[in-house]
């Protein structure tokens, strides 16, 4: 007994006008018969695009030579579809299958905190490693003036301390074979985040006024904090960290059409933008080597963390309501950027007296 070819009842439109027309579908030997009042169309399947089988909606199928035909009844078009022997692509399989959609997304988001972890930053070193070192200086510049407008003020330290701690600084790292350090210049400003220190692509060293005070002016504190940010300008962590923060805002913005601000807030951003803790631990690492080169025990950093723990009890107990968000402001948000995203001071305490053993 021969099969009987499976008939669907559909809508035609011929493209000239908006008249729709009953007709009779059928597909034979790969030809779309379409049949109704005085219309008698052959159709090869390769001239019809079919649609994709979605939950909800119409199904149409338009022609290649113009007009299309329609179904209201989803349900009874995929089954025709399925008797005529029209496949559907593993797509759109997956499409359909929640499973698949669920497998989908994770896989999605395994590959975005892959290639954020660990594709950024090999592209960055890499991008960083052909990159002349004018790119930082002019960076750098940049930066600080930026920083100067936004976030700090004229240093209120007397010109004499400022050039005594500069002194110190580079005593103290004149042990160092020459041409091991890259180029650096200390800057002093009076802060409005709280005590900080920050280390500007192109070798600017910037110490607030507040972490001056902090540690009571001693050198060999402030030396070992310094050591600590000539570590990002050596391995250059600043450009890093702006060529992976560009690459995912550019492609932010690449999806919301403005690049204007993006490239109008990168000097900001750098002045603010938080170190990841891989860098945090290399310019630490660095520290110890040159505190060690100049006779300084790495113990003096532990100095540093006890004063930042004081303040922030203290800050604790001063704590303010902020009418603009109605939350309580903490001592860590005003202790400003350049510790809050460091490795845990319990960690890098102990990193620092293990070293100094």
């Amino acid at each position: 007994m021969e099969s009987v070819t499976p008939t669907l009842a559909a809508s035609y439109f011929d493209g000239t006008s908006a008249r729709a027309h009953p007709v009779q579908l059928q597909l034979v030997g790969g030809v779309l018969h379409i049949s109704g009042e005085g219309i008698h169309l052959q159709v090869p399947k390769q001239a019809v695009q079919w649609p994709e089988r979605t939950r909800h909606g119409r199904r149409v199928a338009h022609f290649a030579n113009g007009g299309l035909v329609q179904s209201a009844d989803s349900a009874a078009w995929d089954a025709w579809c399925a008797a005529s022997g029209l496949t559907e692509s593993l797509v759109v399989k997956m499409q359909q299958s929640w499973r698949w959609v669920a497998g989908s997304v994770l896989v999605l988001l395994a590959l975005v905190v892959t290639v954020q972890a660990w594709g950024l930053p090999v592209l960055a070193r890499a991008v960083v490693a052909v990159t002349p070192l004018t790119v930082d200086a002019a960076i750098g510049e940049a930066t600080l003036q930026a920083i100067d407008q936004h976030l700090m003020q004229p240093s209120q330290l007397p010109v004499a301390e400022q050039n005594r701690l500069r002194a110190s600084f580079a005593h103290n790292l004149a042990a160092l074979p020459p041409g091991s350090l890259p180029p650096w210049k200390l800057e002093f400003r009076k802060s409005r985040i709280g005590p900080n220190a920050l280390a500007l692509p192109g070798g600017t060293l910037m110490l607030t006024d507040e972490l001056v005070e902090l540690v009571a002016h001693d050198d060999k504190v402030i030396t070992a904090v310094l050591t600590h940010e000539l570590g990002h300008v050596q391995h250059r962590h600043g450009l890093r960290m702006l060529v992976q923060a560009s690459v995912l805002g550019g492609l932010g913005a690449l999806v919301l059409g403005d690049f204007s601000t993006l490239l109008a807030a990168v000097p900001v951003f750098l002045g603010q933008a938080h170190y990841s803790r891989e860098a945090e631990r290399e310019a630490d690492a660095h520290a110890v080597l040159l505190l060690k080169a100049a006779a300084i025990s790495p113990a003096v950093m532990v100095t540093l963390f006890d004063k930042l723990e004081l303040l922030r009890r203290e800050k604790v107990k001063e704590r303010t309501f902020d009418t603009s968000t109605k939350q309580e402001k903490t001592a860590d948000a005003w202790l400003g950027a350049a510790f809050s995203s460091h490795p845990a001071d319990a960690e890098r305490i102990r990193f620092f007296q293990q070293a100094a053993q």
